[in-house]
């Protein structure tokens, strides 16, 4: 007999309406919380958004950041800051440090000199250091690119939205846009507390995210629609409960796979996908939650038609209908 893994038992019968209010109602929390830190936290802009310059520097010795920071600062750059990577991957001999200098003039760039003069000041507290790349980005080119990037993610939610009331009906639109935000609010919010780089490779993320939850509260929404149309007598808060114990294993087997996969990128990828991996394993979990404790819910309050069958005006019979053969 073949061995099958099972994370969830056949057949479940939970009660996902039994706490909804408190879920629901903290979820609402967690997106205003998620807003508040936003707001006064802000983001930690990468080079992308910010402008300036960012160098990786590599090393074959141990350094100390504050040698680093003393020699960087008695250059007069402005805004320094300076970060000690670790990687698991990284062998005994491998030492890198993330050197970020803010916007200095209309360029929002180092230059070749100033570049040189930092080079030789670290090259005098340590002689094997070397730079491992330079990317400089101005300020009009960054904030080209919020723009771009705002209108992306909003693009891409109408886009949904707009799917979803063609598929379905405009109570689902409503419900997968609303879960969506949250899974967007809920993930910028963790980068603002963690102050976790945010860049272009961040709205990847979340574009990636939206696609991933999407795609769950579809399928959940799909099988709704099949079992609105077979128990039409059933209440339908019953009906979603039913719905979702029937989508449980999948959505959770989705979940973890996937989760499992960017677990093994976050530990062996290194630094420079890390924050990229973090808003995407973060996306998975909030996604998951979302589809079962906040689509729906937002459906189930908003109503939504009981019956897809075809009812559409019954067609006059063909006067040949009745005809007898010859």
């Amino acid at each position: 007999m073949a061995f099958r893994l099972k994370l969830v038992p056949d057949n479940t019968k939970i009660n996902f309406f039994r706490v909804q209010w408190l879920t629901f109602g903290l979820s609402a929390l967690a997106m205003v919380v998620s807003v508040v830190l936003i707001m006064t936290m802000g983001l930690n802009f990468g080079i992308d958004f910010k402008g300036g310059t960012t160098i990786r520097t590599e090393s074959s010795t141990a350094f100390e950041v504050g040698e680093y920071r003393n020699a960087i600062n008695a250059l007069d750059l402005g805004d320094v800051s300076i970060t000690e990577v670790f990687d698991p991957t990284f062998g005994e001999d491998r030492h890198v440090a993330m050197i970020r200098i803010g916007t200095t003039n209309e360029t929002g760039s180092v230059s070749q000199e100033q570049l040189n003069q930092v080079e030789a000041a670290l090259q005098q507290v340590d002689p094997q250091v070397r730079f491992a790349a330079v990317d400089s980005v101005g300020p009009k080119v960054s904030s080209e690119l919020i723009k771009t990037a705002l209108y992306a993610v909003g693009a891409a939610t109408l886009g949904i939205m707009a799917y979803i009331w063609l598929r379905f009906e405009w109570q689902f639109a409503i419900g997968a846009v609303v879960s969506l935000i949250h899974d967007i609010l809920l993930t910028i919010g963790l980068f603002a507390l963690l102050q976790l780089r945010f860049d272009l490779l961040t709205i990847v993320a979340l574009l990636t995210t939206l696609g991933y939850s999407v795609n769950d509260t579809v399928v959940v929404f799909d099988r709704l629609r099949e079992n609105l149309i077979k128990y039409k007598s059933m209440p339908l808060i019953d009906v979603m409960n039913l719905t979702v114990n029937e989508t449980l294993s999948r959505t959770i087997m989705t979940a973890v796979t996937t989760a499992l996969a960017l677990t093994a990128m976050l530990i062996f990828g290194g630094d420079v996908i890390r924050d990229f991996i973090i808003a995407m394993l973060w996306g998975v979990i909030v996604g998951c939650y979302s589809t079962i404790y906040v689509a729906k819910n937002i459906v189930l309050w908003l109503g939504v038609k009981r019956d897809w069958s075809k009812n559409g005006p019954k067609k006059d019979p063909s006067p040949f209908s009745n005809a007898e053969m010859p």
